[in-house]
């Protein structure tokens, strides 16, 4: 902005010297010109008066004397006729004397009683003069005729060092007014250099330089106190949410385990008959219980920070599909892990664990015995709408699939399909879309062929976001813990997903 509105100033500073000199030079040009004229022709006339004055007492030797001193004192040079326009003297060329001169247009019109003042490049073979022409007069007609010829070179001289002069006064001006713009601009644009620092801070959740409302002109005053008000009072509010969600998760987890506990402990003193309603209220406290962590693990994804960082896909899906393959195992349901080796992508720390496992945990709750679930890496040339290509994971069961209609509302937080048999939570498939989105990529919800269904994830791979630009800064998100397969204790893990 500083260079944009520097810009603005020298060109309007620009505009008004050109306004200014550039007339003034020309004007310059011809008052210099007709000067130099004028002082031509009068000297002319007087030379004319004194030749005059000779031939009347017919001293014409005296001519070739007064015509030499007049051009060295002038530095022109002099050509004197007679009333017939033959050539009496010419101190440029002294052998032209007696030569008929009377038919060059300025001799001839000093012959009719008119003097002729121009510039011709006629006169003088290869450059051009100021030629002055003036007759002698007297009672008896025109006597004599003098030409006075003048470089141009002087004039031209004085007029270029005139410019040249003009031009270092613009120069001049113009760094004035570049010095006294960047110095206005600066001051102008600093409440919104602060603005902007303090808007990256909160960013990343935290202000902790808030602007100085007292700089820069009154409106952006207003502006900057009016942020730092807005500002401090978000980072209040942020903090009482995460004071929530920690004091939560405490509060919460107490009674829910008492609970529990208490109603394992009714089951050596229930009836046979009892027993089914005692393991579905155990049930139900369960998945209240992952419900509970779910939505704090969802909250404080939401108001925590991210920042993207390289991670070797490859390598999180091998341990992951290791880990899971034996918990699956358990439900004759095998894993296989499939595609081409990708290498490193941009995602949030912990991301990758926590998004495989919940589709995972998703895929093993609806796949039948003797089915096998997939992970497999494909790279995905950029599509018309992307800069750089994406890296896709796909998690792939042989369960009973999800409608069209299903798969648009399954990130819903809560939603669970019509027909599902199972102790979801409906939080699952919302913390995946919130992670993958997190580090930069999308998630979607395809059939599969054959049947089941094809999570499909789809990240950015390092290579090529490095070639385009540079990991963009978003919020760090914490590390969601909770109780998972096979020792993994990921938050993720124990949210179950809202499928069929």
């Amino acid at each position: 902005m500083i260079r944009r509105l520097l810009f603005s100033y020298l060109s309007l500073m620009l505009l008004v010297l050109l306004a200014l000199e550039v007339p003034f030079g020309f004007v310059y040009a011809r008052s210099e010109l007709s000067r130099f004229s004028n002082t031509a022709e009068l000297g002319a006339v007087t030379l004319a008066g004194v030749c005059e004055e000779r031939l009347e007492h017919g001293l014409v030797s005296d001519l070739p004397g007064l015509a030499r001193g007049y051009a060295r004192r002038t530095g022109s040079s002099v050509v004197v006729t007679d009333r017939t326009g033959i050539v009496l003297t010419d101190t440029a060329n002294p052998s032209a004397a007696g030569r008929n001169v009377s038919a060059e247009p300025d001799i001839s019109t000093a012959l009719h009683h008119g003097p002729a003042t121009g510039i011709s490049a006629d006169l003088v073979p290869g450059r051009k003069v100021l030629f002055v022409t003036v007759p002698g007069t007297s009672n008896d007609g025109v006597p004599c005729v003098v030409r006075s010829l003048y470089s141009l070179t002087p004039l031209a001289g004085r007029v270029q060092a005139t410019w040249v002069a003009l031009a270092l006064v613009a120069l001049g001006a113009l760094a004035v007014a570049a010095l006294i713009g960047f110095a206005f601009a600066r001051w102008i644009t600093r409440p919104l250099r602060d603005l902007e620092q303090a808007t990256a801070q909160l960013a990343y959740g935290r202000l902790t330089h808030p602007p100085v409302p007292d700089r820069g002109p009154p409106e952006l005053r207003r502006l900057v106190a009016s942020f730092t008000h807005t500002a401090t009072r978000l980072q209040h509010l942020l903090h009482a949410q995460e004071a929530f969600a920690s004091e939560a998760s405490h509060q919460l987890k107490t009674p829910l385990t008492s609970l529990r506990l208490r109603l394992e402990n009714f089951e050596p003193h229930l009836a046979p008959r009892a027993q089914a309603s005692l393991n579905e209220a155990l049930g139900e406290v369960g998945r209240l219980s992952r419900m509970v962590q779910g939505l704090l693990a969802l909250a404080r994804l939401e108001n925590a920070a991210t920042t993207p960082e390289p991670v070797d896909l490859d390598a999180v899906v091998a341990d992951r599909a290791a880990i899971w393959t034996a918990f699956a195992g358990e439900q004759r349901v095998g894993i296989t892990v499939a595609g081409t080796r990708i290498g490193t992508v941009w995602a949030v720390q912990g991301a990758l664990e926590q998004i495989i496992d919940n589709l995972l945990s998703n895929a093993l709750r609806v796949s039948p015995p003797g089915t096998t679930i997939t992970l497999a890496t494909v790279g995905a040339p950029a599509d018309s709408g992307r800069t750089a290509s994406l890296v896709e994971l796909h998690v792939t069961d042989q369960g009973p699939g999800m409608s069209e209609t299903d798969r648009k509302r399954a990130f819903d937080r809560f939603w669970r399909a019509a027909d599902a048999h199972h102790d979801g939570t409906g939080l699952g498939l919302p913390m995946v879309q919130r992670l993958t989105l997190a580090s930069g990529g999308e998630v979607t919800l395809e059939a599969a062929p054959g049947g089941g269904l094809d999570a499909v994830v789809r990240l950015r791979p390092v290579q090529a976001a490095r070639t385009r630009t540079q990991a963009p800064a978003h919020r760090r998100i914490p590390a969601l813990r909770g109780h998972g397969p096979a020792g993994s204790r990921t938050a993720a893990e124990t949210v179950s997903r809202q499928d069929s």
